[in-house]
């Protein structure tokens, strides 16, 4: 008999982890140079804290746990969130190498973060509009 495997986020260690996940991509946006051209759109946009605000409440529920983002704006649809956003496959590359760096920093598992480096290419390519 196989049981299903835990969810990814249990496997990451939690909301904790995803939150020092979370901050330490998001310092890297707004300090590396890979984050640059992201820092200003979010700084054009709602602003960095915002940002990761939402994102640790998307983060949570893409992850299979509490689904924060779904209860406050009823939906996790990923190409509607950013559909005001110029998004270049520049931007998504630079993004990826962010979370990749900061994936490393938190110490996720090489197992997992590669799991997790293939999800997220696959949503940064859909969301490639320029």
């Amino acid at each position: 008999m196989s049981y299903p495997s835990k969810a990814i986020i249990e496997q990451i260690g939690g909301e904790k982890a995803v939150k020092k996940l979370v901050e330490v991509f998001y310092d890297f946006i707004e300090t590396h140079p890979a984050g640059r051209d992201i820092l200003k759109l979010h700084q054009d946009g709602h602003g960095l804290r915002h940002a990761r605000l939402e994102q640790f409440d998307f983060m949570c529920g893409f992850l299979g746990g509490n689904r924060y983002y779904f209860e406050k704006h009823k939906h996790m649809n990923v190409k509607q969130i950013h559909e005001h956003v110029e998004i270049r496959q520049k931007d998504a590359d630079n993004w990826l190498l962010c979370m990749d760096m900061a994936m490393e920093k938190c110490e996720v598992s090489h197992d997992l973060a590669e799991k997790l480096r293939q999800t997220f290419a696959k949503v940064a390519k859909i969301l490639i509009n320029k």
